[in-house]
């Protein structure tokens, strides 16, 4: 078997890869496979630290039976006949890669994706850690920036992780920076790991409305939804049917400035907040760090996406409109919705040692697990059986 790391091609630009070189020299030596990188001037990752550690660079990938990327790989830059695996955003029928899977179907590809592997239904790669680090920070580095109380470097121009944290050292934390964080997660796992970085106190729900001074506090579902016939609280009930619910988000908005959202989002599920709560008068928050970032969903300050190069916009909700980040009057929003790219190395070798650990023997082992099997979308020019129901998405691309 010869696999191939392929150059990430999507627009903006990605520095992440899928293998580390550490990690393609141990799968190069334990398997006994070839492994070889398409060179790349973009990755955080140099072409010259893979050949240090003896993979080969190639830029015709053609002769490779499996390739790995990150991203979307342009569909002109598809081989046909090969096994990819990428995340490629189609299974829930978004209409902006419909082509993509189509292609991928037309050139005889077995396209395996990230977001589909899983182990007893639950994902076994991903980067949600990095995007609820690098989201915690962003946070902090708008509060900072909208009320000009501190500076924080840019989570991009540190080197790594540990130069992120290295930022926070220090700095004197304003009494007014009263934290809510929502969801439990991943991605919320990461922006935890994030404020205690930061060295602000933590403390619990119960205690948010009569503390003084700067906080953290971490909500779950059950601090932020509530039965809507006032019924006991039931967390099955809400994974099942969250239509019988509605939000409890205002018991914690008027003592908190500063909200951090870190939760996974049902489109069933009510929203968090409304336009209408952030009208009001006890409605105290002025700064949204939305890492989950569903646009005119959930957290109603959340317009549109923004960039890495300009993560931070304003929106003035009396109006219910985009404003300048400066704007006094304005709920400071940070809305990135490709944050892990802002620390590229970290985020590779941690999903790179997820993909060693429970990906990669299933390409060895006759896939004995199934897990390749069932993140499968497509194989032999057809849709695999599990994803028949993207036929009429293709076919309408």
């Amino acid at each position: 078997m010869k696999i191939g790391i392929v150059r990430e091609g999507k627009i903006p630009i990605d520095k992440r890869v899928a293998l580390i070189p550490e990690h393609a020299a141990y799968l190069k030596n334990k398997f006994k496979c070839e492994i070889v990188a398409q060179p790349s001037a973009i990755r955080a990752i140099s072409d010259e630290e893979y050949v240090r550690y003896g993979i080969d660079l190639q830029e015709d990938l053609s002769d490779c039976d499996v390739l790995f990327g990150v991203k979307e790989v342009p569909i002109q830059d598809l081989i046909p006949n090969k096994t990819y695996f990428f995340f490629s955003h189609t299974y829930k029928q978004q209409p902006y890669n419909a082509k993509l899977l189509r292609a991928c179907v037309e050139r005889n590809i077995r396209l395996i994706d990230y977001e589909l592997l899983k182990n007893n239904g639950a994902r076994v790669v991903a980067f949600g850690r990095f995007a609820g680090l690098v989201g915690a920070y962003n946070g902090l580095r708008g509060w900072g920036e909208k009320y000009g109380q501190f500076v924080l470097k840019p989570a991009h121009e540190c080197h790594d992780m540990q130069d992120m944290f290295d930022q926070l050292k220090g700095i004197d934390w304003p009494a007014d920076l009263r934290i809510l964080l929502t969801g439990k997660g991943r991605v919320a796992s990461g922006a935890v790991e994030t404020l205690q970085a930061a060295g602000i106190p933590e403390i619990t729900p119960e205690e948010v409305e009569n503390h003084e001074g700067s906080f953290w506090s971490q909500l779950d579902v059950e601090h932020y939804y509530r039965t809507s016939d006032g019924s006991p609280f039931d967390r099955k009930a809400l994974f099942a049917d969250p239509s019988g619910f509605e939000s409890n988000f205002m018991q914690y908005a008027p003592y908190a400035k500063l909200y951090i959202a870190g939760h996974y989002y049902d489109s069933r599920a009510p929203f968090i907040f409304t336009r209408a709560d952030a009208k009001r008068l006890d409605f105290a928050i002025t700064y949204v760090s939305d890492i989950s970032c569903d646009i005119d969903g959930p957290v109603a300050s959340t317009l549109r996406a923004s960039t890495i190069a300009e993560p931070f916009y304003g929106y003035l909700a009396h109006e219910e409109k985009e404003v300048a980040h400066d704007d006094p009057e304005a709920i400071g929003v940070m809305a990135v919705d490709n944050l892990p790219c802002e620390l590229p190395r970290d985020a590779s070798l941690s999903f790179g040692s997820d993909l060693m650990e429970h990906v990669i023997p299933a390409l060895f082992d006759g896939d004995k697990a199934l897990i390749l099997h069932r993140a499968t979308e497509c194989a032999d020019g057809v849709l695999a059986k599990d994803f028949k129901y993207l036929q009429t998405y293709i076919d309408k691309a």
